[in-house]
């Protein structure tokens, strides 16, 4: 990835960052004042995105420093290990928030104000928003810590989406003479969104793994690089390829072997070297593009070392 890329995309984890330290401020806040669970949730939620948000940034920035002695591979690895702890962070955030809710309908539930609730809810869900559709649009050319950041983002958006259904929801009961069942909406909802919410951290968790592993990458991707590999060896007229290819980060790791016959119309070192020029040209055309791609290509003429 290109130094201006980092950059573009370490200015919009610090706009996220920033934007969740006034989120977890005004939610706690909030939550207090009012009693309410939910969004009290909602704004450690928030403080664990800003320390969540700055190991992204760290992590980026880390990235970014490339290959020396102590990182002969570079330092991509960082990415996905960022994500592995933020998602597991998120993740035991809301599986804590669940064993408190249930706690708190098995005690009663808990009575709120439903118009600020209400109020807050309807504030949360618009900046949620614009945020979410801030990130997404810059993420569709960034790392994958920036759209892990949209993803968390589009996430809490939905969250503060159904607190809004949810406050109405106790208002309504409480205007229609039913306040001892409004009591019951705040823990449950901060249960049920919390319990939807997994699968957030879930996916994120599930995606950075494979990196960390060092599996496959997803399918689209080794689509196309399938595609150009296969270009390449049908314009050489190479008998067979071997194709590896793992994602790590903003890097694209492909390792290619051509078993080179007769008929092959590249025999010699010189005329190999103009191969790997050919295949480096096609793989800069992968989408999304960004991707530092380290490009290994081997010939032989016995297929077995290829194996």
């Amino acid at each position: 990835m290109a130094q201006a890329e980092r950059s573009r995309d370490t200015r919009a984890l610090l706009v996220s960052m920033w934007v969740s330290v006034a989120f977890a401020v005004v939610s706690l806040g909030w939550g207090l004042a009012l009693g309410s669970q939910l969004i009290v949730f909602d704004g450690l939620y928030s403080f664990a995105s800003v320390g969540l948000s700055l190991l992204a940034v760290l992590a980026l920035r880390v990235a970014g420093k490339g290959a020396d002695e102590q990182y002969p591979w570079g330092r991509e690895m960082w990415e996905p290990l960022a994500i592995v702890v933020k998602a597991a962070a998120l993740g035991g955030l809301c599986v804590y928030a669940v064993v408190t809710a249930v706690g708190e309908l098995l005690r009663g539930g808990r009575e709120v104000s439903e118009e600020w609730a209400v109020l807050y809810a309807v504030v949360a869900t618009a900046a949620g928003l614009a945020v979410s559709v801030y990130l997404r649009r810059r993420a569709r050319h960034g790392s994958d810590l920036l759209r892990a950041e949209a993803a968390e983002w589009t996430g809490d958006t939905l969250l503060s989406l159904g607190v809004l259904g949810g406050f109405l929801v106790a208002l309504v009961l409480a205007r229609t003479g039913h306040a001892e069942l409004a009591r019951y909406v705040d823990p449950a909802m901060v249960a049920l969104i919390s319990l939807a919410f997994l699968r957030v951290p879930a996916r994120l968790l599930g995606q950075a793994m494979r990196e960390v592993l060092g599996m496959a990458p997803s399918t689209d991707i080794q689509r196309q690089v399938r595609s150009c590999v296969d270009e390449v060896r049908l314009g050489y007229r190479f008998t067979e390829s071997f194709l590896r290819c793992a994602k790590v980060g903003g890097r694209l790791d492909v390792e290619v072997d051509f078993v080179v016959d007769d008929g092959s119309s590249a025999q010699t070192v010189w005329q190999f070297d103009e191969v790997r020029a050919d295949l480096a040209r096609r793989l800069e055309r992968l989408e999304p593009r960004g991707y530092t791609t380290s490009m290994s290509v081997g010939f032989t003429a016995d297929r077995k070392w290829a194996l």
